[in-house]
């Protein structure tokens, strides 16, 4: 086995925290592993692994080592991608962060279509509220709603997503429907909050042709698209919310819109990715098949 191939080895290993399993992936005999570690650990003069007989933890030298493995066999797909015939159909490991909303409800949905296009790409998806660290944590794109706030990153704008403003049936009939953005004062909202913004988002109008903002009361915060929806549901407040993420729930009456005549901002959704001076091909295709999926479901942007 040659250095790259235990390299491969080594961080497959950590990633799945099993010799077995590892070697299962690699499609190589146990025994196979064992050595090629045992050599790997010999031919560095340090310990790489702690084995017990449930799990594999790396040493503090072996953290440091699968570090740097990760980001050159990154560099060495990307070099291989290069060549022209991987470029027609790339191949190799993926790593994508995307929140939940749009996840579930616009690009999971689809994903088969993804794999049966470019079979030999291998998908790690997160999801989530947390920040992500692009270059630190190798990540090669994330897809995120809202105006980008990291400038270090490259953004391509997907699409501006219709929002709507809307409420429970029962809490409507309990506290009243506002009629104007000014009645919210003396109404109850779900609030909603993330990792990027601690604070609670305000609920925005169009009023005038200008932008309105508002802080609803609220005894219940949370940060998951889909808590945010239930909550609603359940006649805790009202919610300002991405159209396509309820349009079940409008349809079957279980949330009911307000003030349609002071419509939301559209809210933007954009795929960021680092600074490189060439896309590897699987990245590239990657994006283009989001922007894809997002202009077959609102248009192209103008």
């Amino acid at each position: 086995m040659d250095r790259f191939d235990a390299m491969r080895l080594f961080t497959r290993i950590v990633e799945l925290g099993s010799f077995v399993q590892a070697a299962t992936a690699l499609d190589i005999p146990r025994a196979t592993a064992t050595h090629a570690i045992k050599a790997l650990e010999a031919r560095l003069q340090v310990r790489l692994l702690e084995r017990t007989t449930r799990q594999v933890r790396t040493t503090v030298d072996g953290q440091a080592f699968y570090e740097r493995c990760r980001h050159l066999l990154r560099d060495l797909e990307d070099a291989e991608s290069s060549l022209a015939q991987l470029a027609v159909n790339p191949r190799g490991r993926l790593r994508i962060d995307i929140h939940g909303a749009p996840a579930n409800d616009l690009l999971l949905p689809r994903i088969g279509e993804f794999h049966a296009r470019y079979p030999h790409i291998e998908l790690a998806m997160g999801s989530g509220d947390r920040l992500v660290d692009l270059v630190r944590e190798g990540v090669d794109c994330v897809v995120r709603a809202g105006e980008p706030r990291d400038s270090s990153l490259v953004t391509r704008r997907l699409a501006l997503v219709p929002q709507v403003t809307c409420a429970s049936p029962g809490y409507l009939a309990a506290h009243g429907t506002p009629l104007q953005p000014a009645d919210l004062a003396q109404h109850t909202g779900v609030n909603f909050f993330s990792a990027s913004r601690p604070d609670v988002f305000p609920y925005l109008f169009e009023v005038d042709g200008k932008v309105e903002e508002h802080t609803l009361k609220g005894w219940i915060s949370v940060n998951s698209a889909d808590s945010y929806k239930i909550c609603a549901e359940q006649g805790c407040g009202i919610i300002q919310v991405p159209r396509y993420g309820i349009e079940r729930q409008l349809r079957e009456g279980t949330l009911v819109e307000i003030l349609a005549h002071a419509p939301c901002p559209p809210l933007p959704h954009s795929v960021l990715y680092p600074h490189h001076r060439q896309l590897s091909p699987r990245v590239r295709v990657f994006i283009d098949w989001v922007t894809q999926v997002y202009v077959d479901r609102f248009g192209a942007l103008r």
